[in-house]
């Protein structure tokens, strides 16, 4: 029996990785498959069956639309005035797995922060369990890629973009693991960067981190018949927290212990919150204590998470990347050892503010070297909070400006001390991606290093004859 996207006429605006996926799925589903992108060379390998358009042609019925465009871009705004639904690729994955004789349970994963860490070590756990997982969506796997794989559990982390564009989604089990400024310049403010998240919480289950107190105010207001919890106390009944050493679940069993505390990497209170959310997810689909402990023991975070990536003349370099909000290098600047931190920040940060960061870890700084378009506000926050220490920008006008701000940093730095990228904004403004500024910081590295073996070589050799 034809599907609901049979000869139907679909545009999917935008050709990144999402968009590719949605249009061979569409294809695949019968659709007229359009396909538009501002970047020519995007549409020059399109798959075979899709069409390359601009604007937006008479006869679309459908909008498949990247996550990052905005509800005031030209494009929707015409798409409402004509009456064409917009959705994003998420939503079409939803639409089409409702289609399967067996619909894959969704496991949604959302947050400021962690997300991808929770994401990760939910699959683990749920692939300990013997079950047909993936993780999938943000996390750089499309999910219409994974529903077309055929597999019968998805560990979706879903961002605050995706989930504004997907309004059918209701998973099985959904997660909001914290709630702090980032993206108020997509959403128009906190409230609606708050409300996009809470679409996470709309199914049967909600978990949400109980230290937070937005995503514990979201939890309290979702529709679910079960809401839990998750605590870096000892929790309470209903909730997933840590007594001694262990992690319990008091939500799906009677002080059920999980896992050790040791166990989990990355470890510190981020990591141990990662953990406990997904561990409640699983719980939620019956995972046994057991694969829990396998899943999060066998875990391993992706790079550009508080990544050592050297050490050169007793400094240590840690690439944390992908702390491209506040929220996220306040867990990065937290979760480095006691001692002196100099810290390489900055990009652009979408309208979020840095006073309260900088405060908060103003005893531990040795320095700062601030990079990026939103320079100013970083550089007078430091300037308001940490006065005492040495700040240095490095302008668009550097070259290589991740090798300068390397250099500067270790200016600064003294055997014992960390050097930190940790940016709390996006990279956008410099770089690809968070992965790509990561990738040129553990090269700078890299170089640093190499330059200090060759001084101390030449050095070596000058001694003799000294």
């Amino acid at each position: 029996m034809p599907g609901q996207f049979a000869g139907r006429t679909v545009l999917v605006a935008g050709a990144g990785i999402s968009g590719i996926a949605a249009a061979e799925a569409l294809l695949a589903a019968g659709a007229r498959t359009l396909v538009s992108d501002d970047r020519a060379a995007a549409l020059e390998d399109l798959p075979a069956g899709a069409e390359a358009v601009g604007g937006l042609p008479e006869g679309v019925e459908l909008i498949v639309t990247g996550p990052g465009r905005r509800p005031d871009h030209p494009l929707v705004a015409e798409a409402a005035a004509r009456g064409i639904e917009v959705v994003g690729e998420p939503e079409l994955a939803w639409r089409l797995g409702a289609e399967r004789a067996v619909p894959p349970v969704w496991l949604v994963v959302t947050g400021t922060n962690g997300k991808t860490t929770c994401t990760g070590m939910l699959a683990a756990v749920l692939r300990a369990a013997g079950l047909d997982a993936v993780a999938c969506g943000n996390i750089g796997y499309p999910v219409v890629s994974a529903v077309a794989a055929g597999h019968a559990v998805l560990a979706v982390e879903l961002s605050s973009f995706q989930l504004h564009w997907s309004p059918s989604v209701v998973p099985a089990a959904g997660l909001v693991l914290n709630v702090a400024e980032d993206h108020l310049d997509w959403h128009g403010g906190l409230d609606a960067y708050a409300a996009a998240k809470s679409r996470a919480l709309t199914g049967p289950v909600a978990v949400a981190g109980a230290d937070d107190a937005i995503a514990a105010r979201l939890l309290r207001e979702s529709p679910a018949a079960t809401k839990v919890g998750v605590t870096l106390a000892e929790p309470g009944p209903g909730q997933l927290g840590i007594v001694g050493e262990q992690l319990v679940d008091r939500a799906f069993g009677d002080s059920v212990v999980l896992a050790a505390v040791a166990d989990v990497t990355p470890g510190g209170p981020p990591g141990l919150t990662d953990a406990l959310a997904a561990a409640a997810l699983a719980r939620a689909q019956g995972v046994g204590p057991e694969a829990v402990r396998e899943g999060l023991a066998g875990f391993r975070p992706g790079p550009h998470r508080s990544a050592h990536v050297g050490t050169v003349a007793g400094v240590r370099y840690v690439d944390d990347s992908k702390a491209t909000n506040p929220h996220a290098a306040d867990a990065a600047l937290a979760a480095q050892p006691a001692g002196r931190i100099v810290w390489v920040v900055g990009g652009l940060l979408k309208g979020a503010h840095v006073d309260e960061l900088v405060a908060r870890h103003a005893d531990r700084l040795a320095g700062a070297v601030i990079i990026g378009t939103d320079r100013a506000e970083i550089v007078d926050a430091l300037a308001r909070h940490a006065p005492q220490i040495p700040a240095v920008e490095v302008t668009q006008g550097d070259d290589e400006v991740m090798s300068s701000a390397v250099r500067r940093a270790a200016a600064l730095a003294r055997p014992g001390d960390v050097v930190l990228l940790a940016p709390a904004a996006a990279s956008m403004d410099q770089f690809r991606d968070y992965a790509e500024r990561g990738e040129a910081f553990a090269a700078a590295v890299a170089a640093l290093g190499e330059s200090a073996e060759a001084g101390a070589a030449e050095g070596g050799a000058g001694e003799p004859g000294a």
